[in-house]
């Protein structure tokens, strides 16, 4: 599709339970009757803090300060009849009493309950940089010695690791099993997410997630885990991304979004076609390859849930993913 993407500003609004604010789309607009995060479209000559306070007074009959509007996350998306760029702020305070001025429904809703409302498709996106971990660590290949192994992912997590994907393939099936026993306690105890790259048996064995590679993609006609064990992929074009969606997966990795060591012969996607393959899917992605820390914002900037990679993540390893 190639026309210009509507541009639209909408506001993360929590009360003083924590409960997220959503507003129910009225009858005789577009995807009328779906629950989305209030805000609209930017006028002319707007920034997209000024349309969003503009909107939210209008909407909700409240006054928000621009400075009181800090980014979340932009989502660019395409939709069978149009193209859009959804800009996301969390919005710390406001003045006056809420209320739909348009007769429009609002609820107020934990933010573990938004999956549970019917949201447009470019929603999705944010309730995962919401509710789920902005980093997504890679083990390194190369195993080491297990107690210098069990030692560093012990100081990754530590550091709010949350989300770790073991990767090991040199390893045989015996200390394969021995690391991911390992792994799998340790993240335990620090309430992490833990995925076993490739090894679908063991993860069912073990109870954890599983993170397939692009070729696994082709290969599994269902999802290969029960709903409550996360499933996740790796992706670099737009066959891959539809793949990994239409197999119910929970999130995917796509690039090398930049050069990696690791990777010295691909050629790298680059943040804006990042973007474009982002609004092909409604998955959180994160994005990784040549990511370090200080790459975060920019990947928020186009639609990624985060960064994913070894380097950048593991305490022992360098500046880059």
């Amino acid at each position: 599709m190639g026309a210009e993407p509507v541009h639209v500003s909408a506001a993360v609004m929590e009360d003083a339970q924590g409960r997220v604010l959503l507003a129910r789309r009225s009858v005789g607009r577009d995807l009328a009757g779906a629950w989305e995060f209030p805000g609209g479209k930017r006028e002319p000559g707007e920034t997209p803090q000024q349309a969003l306070c503009r909107e939210l007074r209008e909407e909700l009959g409240v006054g928000v300060k621009p400075e009181d509007c800090s980014p979340l996350i932009r989502v660019p998306h395409a939709y069978p009849h149009k193209r859009i760029v959804l800009d996301v702020y969390r919005v710390s305070a406001w003045q006056g009493k809420l209320h739909g001025r348009e007769g429009q429904a609002l609820a107020w809703t934990p933010g573990y309950k938004l999956g549970d409302y019917a949201m447009p498709a470019a929603d999705l996106p944010v309730i995962a940089a919401l509710m789920q971990p902005e980093r997504y660590l890679l083990t390194p290949a190369t195993a080491g010695p297990l107690r210098s192994f069990a030692d560093e992912l012990r100081g990754a997590l530590a550091q709010g690791a949350r989300r770790i994907q073991l990767r090991m393939p040199g390893l045989d099936n015996n200390d394969w099993r021995e690391y991911a026993h390992l792994a799998r306690d340790l993240c335990a105890d620090f309430g992490a997410g833990l995925l076993l790259n490739a090894d679908v048996k063991m993860a069912i064995e073990l109870g954890v997630g599983v993170h397939l590679r692009a070729a696994q993609l082709s290969e599994h006609k269902a999802r290969p885990l029960p709903a409550e064990l996360p499933v996740a992929a790796s992706c670099h074009n737009a066959t891959e991304l539809a793949q990994a969606q239409a197999l119910g997966v929970d999130f995917v990795v796509l690039g090398p979004v930049q050069k990696t060591a690791s990777h010295p012969g691909q050629t790298p996607l680059g943040w804006a076609a990042f973007a474009r393959l982002r609004e092909t899917s409604s998955l959180p992605i994160y994005a990784i390859g040549g990511m370090t820390v200080d790459d975060f914002d920019v990947a928020r900037q186009h639609g990624a849930q985060g960064i994913a990679g070894i380097r950048a993540l593991w305490p022992s390893s360098g500046d880059l993913c």
